[in-house]
């Protein structure tokens, strides 16, 4: 397969832009309610979900827990819910799964794609069929990868890694041609990548220390980078002031939203904003709290953050979600939620309403709709 050649231009990184802090007591307006009882019980983490324009299909893992914390007889579950009925139907995937960590989930158009380490599935809700995506030797040497996203066309996988590993590669599956591609060698330092897919490129930063030796990774690896599909290229680009683990990224048309994530030994209330056309940083104003593993949605105007913890590991969720207008640049508070909060939920939105589910061994969700004064 010949390759375009690496575009690796160097960038000067221009320092964040600080911005008056913005906030407000007032609920944005809406009205919560909450959904029936799902068919499944995703107990052993992988959550993820997606939008089909009709429902909400869900792809998680179920295992029985031994003596000691032991897990044993992982399987998939799945299921779909639909707003127009209000009702869920249990899907039915292929059983047994070797995957022990996290799954992501897109939609083509036609299929769900869920892909994570040990799982590489396709569904299509037409059909309700599954089919088994192709393996590939681009997979072999590490599978599941840190971030995942839909460029209209592909999918692409890039970074990741588990247990002191640090990948920096990248691949891409095409289910038009149902095959696998491997990305141009990358500028960028490995691991878990915070990101976000803005139409034309895929935009990423990663931290500054190396997993396995907690040591700075060597300066000549970038901290940021843009990946461009049609050229097959990468351009280095400003880094994240303040490296985010567990932040949620969104792309709201115009700039890269990156909010909440650890802070050290707490959730960051501040976040930043990344603006591509000028490859300038924004600070944010800050949330009431701090979020880690918060789910997030982009409505069209404004960005909604519900659930997540206040510290790395720890228990306590704030009470409410969030939502931040740019127009405004400024906070408000969600309506309270008929759920009681937790780690990790999934989302996704529908055009006029959030959906949220699970999270934290948590089986219950909540559907969360604007007012007109908010749409």
């Amino acid at each position: 397969m010949k390759r375009i050649a690496l575009a690796l231009a160097l960038v000067i990184a221009p320092a964040a832009v600080a911005s008056a802090d913005a906030t407000t007591s007032r609920p944005l307006a809406g009205t919560w309610r909450l959904l029936p009882k799902a068919p499944i019980v995703p107990n052993d983490g992988g959550l993820a979900s997606v939008w089909t324009g009709k429902q909400m299909v869900v792809f998680g893992r179920s295992a029985k827990k031994g003596q000691g914390g032991a897990t044993f007889n992982r399987v998939a579950v799945a299921a779909a819910y639909n707003p127009a009925t209000n009702a869920w139907r249990r899907l039915t995937p292929p059983g047994p799964t070797s995957s022990f960590m996290d799954n992501d989930a897109v939609w083509t158009g036609k299929e769900v794609l869920v892909w994570g380490q040990g799982t590489r599935l396709g569904y299509n809700p037409r059909t309700n069929r599954w089919r088994r995506l192709p393996t590939s030797p681009l997979l072999s040497i590490h599978d599941g990868y840190g971030i995942v996203v839909w460029t209209g066309r592909e999918m692409i996988g890039w970074g990741g890694g588990c247990c002191g590993d640090a990948f920096s590669d990248g691949v891409v599956y095409n289910p038009t041609t149902n095959r696998w591609r491997a990305l141009a060698p990358t500028p960028l330092a490995g691991g878990n990548a915070l990101g976000a897919w803005t139409g034309r490129e895929l935009v990423l930063f990663v931290g500054n220390l190396n997993p396995d030796t907690g040591k700075p990774w060597p300066a000549r690896l970038a901290r940021a980078a843009a990946y461009n599909p049609a050229t097959n290229t990468w351009r280095r680009i400003a880094p994240l002031p303040a490296p985010r683990g567990g932040a949620n990224v969104v792309w709201d048309g115009h700039e890269i939203l990156v909010v909440g994530g650890a802070a050290g030994r707490s959730a960051a209330r501040v976040g930043f904003a990344y603006d591509p056309a000028t490859n300038r940083w924004r600070r944010l104003p800050p949330m009431d709290a701090g979020r880690i593993g918060a789910a997030a949605v982009w409505t069209g105007s404004r960005l909604l953050v519900w659930g997540g913890t206040t510290s790395p590991g720890g228990s306590a969720v704030p009470g409410h979600g969030v939502a931040y207008d740019p127009r405004t640049n400024s906070w408000s508070p969600l309506p309270q939620a008929p759920l009681v909060g937790r780690q990790q939920p999934t989302a996704v939105w529908t055009g006029r309403s959030m959906i949220t589910w699970g999270g934290g061994a948590k089986t219950d969700g909540a559907v969360f709709t604007l007012g007109r004064r908010a749409s």
